[in-house]
């Protein structure tokens, strides 16, 4: 082989080894930091991963608030009206979470179905409703669900 088309070969094999090493970093930086939304039936019938960051929604159940005398912990249930999943939280709530408004959670499920949640995302008007929670309660034959017309518009 000529000295110079090996010279070439060298280096095409070196950029093609730096380039396939940087893609894989890449893709290992960005699957950690995905956060797939599952709705209280997917959690309940087991389709959510346990022990990984996920995003989980619906509405809060009338009646699950249940504050700590403690600290900031805060237990409650979000429902798509077919299921429950219990959400436990360490930290102040935003002004507009409620009883019987839509939040979005982004935590980790333990075992035993609770979910852990990081932070707690809450509605911004009475009109909008993030389009995961409103596509679930759509699945769930819920009426009243087609809230999330203008999350399209503002995206959450």
């Amino acid at each position: 082989m000529h000295p110079v088309r090996k010279k070439r070969l060298t280096i095409i094999l070196f950029l093609l080894a730096g380039l396939s090493v940087a893609v894989g970093l890449t893709t290992y930086a960005l699957r950690q930091n995905i956060n797939v939304f599952y709705d209280p039936s997917e959690i309940a019938a087991g389709d959510a991963p346990v022990d990984a960051r996920i995003r989980a929604g619906g509405m809060v159940e009338a009646g699950s608030v249940v504050r700590s005398s403690e600290d900031l912990t805060v237990r409650f249930r979000v429902t798509d009206y077919a299921e429950a999943v219990t959400v436990q939280y360490t930290g102040i709530l935003p002004d507009l979470f409620a009883e019987g408004q839509g939040v979005v959670a982004i935590g980790r499920l333990q075992a035993d179905g609770t979910f852990v949640a990081e932070q707690v995302l809450a509605k911004h008007d009475e009109n909008y409703m993030p389009p995961e929670v409103s596509d679930s309660l759509k699945k769930a034959g819920h009426p009243g669900s087609d809230a999330g017309a203008s999350a399209e518009k503002t995206g959450y």
